[in-house]
């Protein structure tokens, strides 16, 4: 995976008020600091509401939920503490509607169908492995998707997440034989050239949780090729 970040300058807000700030990551982002100690976009976001807002001292932000480092789109974060809880519990309760786009080399089964799946995960390889009936320690795991694009040499799907479970989307295509493109991890041919896959959180409608408005946010994809083609 790539190692340069984001910096302020070429920061994507998709939506920013009091409470909240959304951002479109890009793929080589990580959400949250770890192990490999390269600086996280909750660091970047915090020093735009500063230099934005000239707050001086520390800037709240509170990490909601996080995308795969490879993964680009929709990440939301809390600037109040009086909207972290109520954003925790309604990404918790499954009350955020979330709609991805995946490119994938070969045409899905149906044009159309729902996957469920028991998914369970190794962490010392990160990996989660997909399985028609329950193991024991597994999740069920259920996505609708949509062929809704034939490219030349690949297909884009849509995908409606209902369980938010590790790897979920890579690991339940790749079951169907429909491994994302660059996946090394879930059986792609070769990876993309930055490090990234083809998968991106497109789409988010969930309720402002101070204005309690309802909110769609929509991501553009990162400008590549493929994705140009399905625009």
């Amino acid at each position: 995976m790539s190692k340069t970040l984001s910096n302020k300058s070429n920061l994507q807000v998709l939506y920013e008020d009091n409470h909240i700030i959304v951002i479109n990551k890009r793929p080589g982002d990580i959400v949250q600091g770890d192990k490999t100690g390269d600086k996280p976009l909750s660091d970047i976001v915090k020093e735009y509401i500063a230099e934005k807002y000239n707050k001086p001292g520390a800037v709240y932000l509170g990490v909601v939920h996080r995308l795969d480092r490879p993964t680009s789109g929709i990440v939301v974060f809390a600037r109040t503490s009086k909207a972290l809880p109520r954003l925790n519990k309604l990404f918790a309760e499954k009350e955020a509607q979330k709609m991805y786009w995946a490119i994938v080399k070969n045409q899905p089964p149906k044009e159309k169908d729902t996957l469920t799946h028991w998914l369970k995960r190794n962490p010392k390889q990160n990996k989660s492995y997909a399985n028609k009936n329950e193991v024991p320690d597994s999740k069920k795991a259920i996505l609708d998707y949509t062929l809704i694009k034939e490219l030349d040499n690949y297909y884009l799907l849509e995908i409606d997440l209902h369980t938010g479970r590790h790897h979920q989307i890579r690991s339940q295509l790749s079951s169907i034989g429909c491994t994302i493109k660059g996946d090394l991890k879930y059986g792609a041919d070769r990876s993309n050239k930055d490090g990234s896959i083809h998968l991106h959180a497109r789409r988010l409608t969930f309720l402002h949780p101070v204005k309690k408005e309802p909110l769609t946010i929509t991501a553009p994809p990162p400008s590549d090729s493929i994705w140009d083609a399905c625009l």
